[in-house]
């Protein structure tokens, strides 16, 4: 998060930002907030047994975390916090890029962790499967994601040389292919299920994908009209 934050910084220097620098501090306040609650919250649900039984459920809460619940939650924080100062532009385009890059050292430290981390796929007799630390040939997971993130960001970087996007729409399309990817990813990790099969992180990313319907319905409105 730390390298994240400061090429957040180095982006802002060098694009620049719409936003002025007390509502840019805001919208950081409420992203940080936001992540830092959605993400526990989320991150303590994929277990709910666990949670029950649990001695402290305040600890389990806060011993808890997911990145899909840190993104979404992120996402209310800022919308909420933009609604109370009356900020009416997209803020999110500055974001994705650092976020892709504290994302990927973040997975790098998952995988180093093997099953110790609850990042890790379930048997496979693929010939990429690996040993995580108990014996089992596993997807790594964690790979999965590394290199899918660093085809995103080529893909945005690609999009955006091929079309000019409207403020915002960076933001939107990194986390549509981020949620889509993970709710497909999540179908080959263990964990506890819900209704239809889905574990809470698949959930939140279908309510995720239901927010940006709009924009996935219609991506042409993601594009900056030309004018004659």
């Amino acid at each position: 998060m730390f390298l994240g934050f400061r090429y957040f910084l180095y982006l802002r220097k060098k694009q620049g930002d719409g936003l002025p620098d007390g509502n840019r501090l805001w919208v950081i306040a409420g992203a940080i907030f936001g992540a830092v609650l959605g993400s526990r919250l989320l991150g303590a649900l994929e277990n709910p047994p666990a949670l029950l039984h649990s001695e402290n459920p305040l600890l389990y809460i806060y011993q808890n975390k997911t990145i899909v619940g840190g993104l979404l939650g992120g996402l209310i924080g800022v919308e909420s916090i933009k609604k109370v100062i009356g900020e009416r532009q997209s803020s999110g385009d500055l974001f994705v890029y650092p976020l892709i890059l504290a994302m990927i050292i973040g997975r790098t430290g998952c995988f180093s962790m093997g099953v110790y981390e609850e990042t890790y796929g379930v048997a496979t007799s693929l010939p990429w499967g690996m040993e995580l630390g108990d014996g089992i040939i596993r997807h790594p997971v964690s790979l999965y994601e590394i290199v899918y993130l660093l085809l995103l960001a080529g893909m945005l970087y690609l999009i955006q040389k091929k079309y000019t996007l409207v403020s915002g729409a960076r933001f939107k399309l990194f986390m549509i292919g981020y949620l889509l990817f993970r709710f497909l990813l999540d179908l080959i990790k263990p964990g506890y299920h819900y209704a239809f099969g889905l574990g809470s992180i698949q959930l939140a990313c279908l309510a995720g994908l239901l927010y940006y319907a709009p924009s996935i319905i219609f991506p042409s409105r993601l594009i900056q009209k030309q004018y004659a």
